[in-house]
């Protein structure tokens, strides 16, 4: 391509409404994805296989601890620094950054989140020492010993989507707890050194099955007695987050894995519900990487192909500027949802919240959708990337604990009723 790197459009668009410390990373992640990512996406995608390779890159790079609080030795990213980072990545190789987003969510959960959601709850001085106890050795895994940390949160239930308690169950016993139960779609399966566990606390005291509110979060090592890896994850798109299924059967971890407390946990979510937008990021990298790649092509600038320009026909003009409007509406959304993250946001900001988050995971499918037309039958050889952005971006309106039917149905219901409003019967 004729366009270096650092002419590159910027991520967030306007570079200059972000501070120093975001737009360096940004670049470190823009580097990467120029020099390494992009050119090992194809193999990635083409075996199934997880990109080791980029996250020793990311490892070397210090990115592992992009979320990790600067108290604790990371970057302190922010939601928008750290959506904005996994965003950048997603233009060169979407499975990368979504499996990124799955350990970074994790350390903004155990920090960012833990740390709002501790200062509305009126929490002990002995509660947050333990708390940081633990934070220090969960984040000292991450900062001084390259620990990538997974989420495992789905079930075949409705506890992903916040409607029922976790099946997998953790029971209070001396010294720590015991956890059993299985989790579905569980990115980086096999390959983290730890994993993130939603869990629901059994006590006898609790009523049977027990609430979301009973939920605290749990690390358990990969290497614990009763963890096991099992399935094959041969998807049509996102094919190197290795998404297979974590089975915990009686496994012990000490009372320092837990990351969050029940109370805590309990409120996270609910309080803080814009954290879900990390995981709309790396789709908004494939947005943006659908249309460069098609300005390229168009102007006979992408590496291998023959030099024959496009970009004289009117109908390719009309869609790029369709292409450009829609990306840029997407990418509004996106940031104004960013900049808007706060804990107890009123019930506007939590609408717009769900109407951007489904805008964003639709909008990047109909994106590729425009960009494969528009370049026409030979960009979808799939020796070009136009291909595999369109599969990978059919995965996010998939993506739990808000899919797009899930922000819908939030959302129209919320629309319509208020908080203390129940509904009507249909006639």
């Amino acid at each position: 391509m004729n366009a270096a790197p650092s002419d590159d459009p910027h991520i967030a668009g306007d570079s200059a409404a972000w501070g120093d410390d975001t737009r360096r990373l940004i670049a470190v992640a823009q580097r990467l994805g120029h020099q390494r990512f992009a050119e090992r996406a194809a193999r990635v995608d083409r075996e199934a296989a997880f990109p080791h390779d980029n996250f020793r890159d990311l490892r070397e790079a210090g990115l592992l601890a992009l979320a990790v609080p600067r108290a604790f030795g990371g970057h302190g990213a922010d939601l928008a620094g750290t959506a904005l980072v996994c965003a950048e990545i997603g233009r060169h190789c979407g499975s990368t950054a979504l499996a990124f987003t799955m350990h970074l969510g994790t350390c903004t959960l155990s920090g960012l989140v833990a740390g709002l959601v501790a200062d509305a709850l009126p929490i002990s001085g002995a509660e947050r020492a333990e708390h940081e106890r633990h934070a220090r050795l969960h984040f000292g895994r991450i900062v001084e010993d390259g620990w990538v940390y997974a989420q495992a949160f789905s079930e075949s239930g409705a506890a992903a989507s916040g409607a029922a308690p976790w099946a997998t169950r953790a029971l209070k016993v001396e010294g720590g707890y015991r956890i059993s139960g299985r989790k579905a779609f569980t990115s980086l399966a096999g390959v983290a050194q730890a994993y993130a566990v939603q869990c629901t606390l059994d006590e006898p005291e609790r009523p049977a099955g027990g609430s979301q509110r009973d939920t605290l979060v749990l690390a358990v090592p990969a290497s614990a007695t009763g963890v096991s890896v099992s399935g094959d994850w041969d998807a049509m798109g996102m094919r190197g987050t290795v998404t297979r299924s974590l089975q915990l059967d009686d496994v012990f971890v000490p009372t320092e894995a837990r990351m969050l407390p029940e109370a805590w946990a309990a409120e996270a979510m609910r309080r803080f519900p814009h954290a879900v937008s990390l995981l709309a990021a790396p789709y908004m990298g494939i947005a943006q990487a659908a249309y460069d790649f098609t300005v390229h092509y168009l102007r006979a600038e992408w590496p291998g192909m023959p030099p024959v320009k496009r970009r004289m026909y009117p109908t390719k003009q009309m869609a790029v500027a369709q292409m450009r409007i829609l990306l840029e509406q997407t990418r509004a959304l996106f940031l104004g949802n960013l900049r808007e993250a706060r804990l107890d946001p009123d019930h506007e900001s939590r609408m717009r919240l769900y109407a951007a988050h489904y805008s964003v995971m639709e909008n990047v499918q109909a994106l590729c959708a425009l960009a494969i037309r528009t370049c026409g039958g030979q960009a979808m050889a799939r020796s070009l990337p136009l291909e595999r952005m369109y599969r990978d971006a059919r995965c996010g309106s998939l993506m739990l604990p808000l899919t797009a039917e899930l922000c819908l149905d939030h959302l129209g219901r919320d629309c319509l009723y208020g908080a203390d409003e129940g509904g009507e019967a249909i006639e």
